[in-house]
């Protein structure tokens, strides 16, 4: 499975510009582009991602839960 479109669909969903994204999760703020341009990363790389990505989308669901109980 290709890390471009997850990290895609992430960005469109949050409203996370590009730049942020690799700079936060990478340390790269290049980071996004690359992929765009075919770079792959690493594998460790590819699961602080996908860490990130899905600790994020938990921590929002969480947030909705905890709004809707009160």
């Amino acid at each position: 499975m290709s890390l471009l479109p997850v990290v895609e669909k992430y960005l469109r969903a949050n409203h996370v510009p590009p730049s942020r994204f690799g700079r936060l999760v990478a340390g790269d703020p290049r980071f996004v582009f690359d992929l765009r341009r075919g770079r792959e990363p690493r594998a460790a790389t590819r699961a602080r991602v996908l860490a990130h990505i899905t600790g994020e989308t938990a921590a929002a669901g969480r947030e909705v839960a905890h709004a809707t109980a009160r």
